[in-house]
Formats: structure tokens, sequence, C-alpha cells
């Protein structure tokens, strides 16, 4: 079967679009392949991809590498989970996390399913221009060196309702691990 899964994202340039055509049989990570290929982003983030409800909760995470598994559900790694493992009716949503410092996301949906055979996974069709992809760098200019960055924090999303003078740094000294006071 041939699997046809559309990608879209909530920030940035609000046409961005990428719809993937993947034999059912292929692997997550060749569908994490061909997303950063078709993206230009490099491939040296833990990024991972979320099976959802129709709310776009997340449930089945599918890691890049071995991680700890949750209670609730296995632990999956892209390279040895198939797409059919998870995808079995058309509809499903999924979310592909491409900078997991701070849970960005692409959201996708499995539109179609159709008889066929195909190797791997690739980009279809391509539309608008896909939102920065985070690096050391940016983290570096938020914080900075001096812990005092240079970004407006208006680019993270806090808006002028944000205030570093009411941040209570005071309530924070009291913190000790090494007490067991904490748990």
């Amino acid at each position: 079967m041939i699997y046809k899964i559309t990608f879209s994202c909530d920030e940035g340039d609000q046409n961005f679009r990428r719809v993937f055509e993947a034999d059912s049989e292929a692997t997550f990570l060749d569908l994490h392949k061909a997303i950063l290929e078709s993206v230009n982003y490099p491939d040296d983030q833990m990024t991972s991809f979320f099976m959802c409800n129709d709310r776009w909760e997340k449930e089945q995470e599918v890691t890049l590498v071995e991680m700890g598994a949750s209670f609730e559900y296995d632990n999956m790694i892209m390279e040895s989970t198939r797409l059919s493992d998870l995808m079995t009716e058309q509809g499903q949503r999924l979310i592909y996390v491409f900078d997991p410092m701070f849970e960005r996301y692409f959201f996708g949906k499995l539109q179609e399913i159709e008889p066929g055979m195909m190797d791997g996974a690739k980009c279809v069709e391509s539309k608008g221009k896909a939102p920065k992809q985070l690096k050391a760098d940016d983290m570096e200019a938020i914080v900075g060196k001096d812990g005092k960055g240079d970004l407006d924090l208006d680019d993270l999303g806090f808006g002028d309702e944000f205030d570093m003078d009411e941040l209570d740094m005071d309530g924070f000294q009291d913190l000790s691990f090494d007490d067991g006071t904490m748990f």
C-alpha cells in the first residue's frame, strides 16, 4: 500500500505544506529523512514522531534513538518501526517534532491509502517556506553566555505580558536536592 501523508505547521508561513508518499512497509526513519530533505534541515536533532488522537493529544512515540520507555507505551525506534505498524487507517494523525528543545511540530495526517508499492518515502508536493529550525547559536542568543540573551521575548511567544522583573528568583534559592526534602 502507498500512504499519502500531509504535514503542515502552525507557525511561520501559513502556506507551508509538505505531502509525502510512502510505502506502508517503509520505516519512520525513511519518512524522517524525507521530511528533513524537503525542508533542508540538518539531521542533528533528537526528533521523534507521536501518533495522536483526534484532539492532537500525543500517544505512542517513535524515537530516533532508543530512549527509556514510558509506562503507557512501548519504546519504538524509527529505524525498526514500519509505518504500517502504527498507521492503519485513513485520517490518522501524527506529530513530527522537528525542534525538541522548544517542542515545535509539524502536524501530519494520513490523507489516503492507495494500492501499490514504492521504495521508502518521498516528498511529492512542497508549498511554502519551512519555519527556521533553531540551532545552538539561537539558544545562546536566548540565554547568552552570561545568562542575558539579546533575543526579544516576543520572538519566543511570551508577548508583552511577560515581565522578567516579576520573576521571584529568591524562591529558587531554598531548593536543595541533597537533603531529600524535594521528594
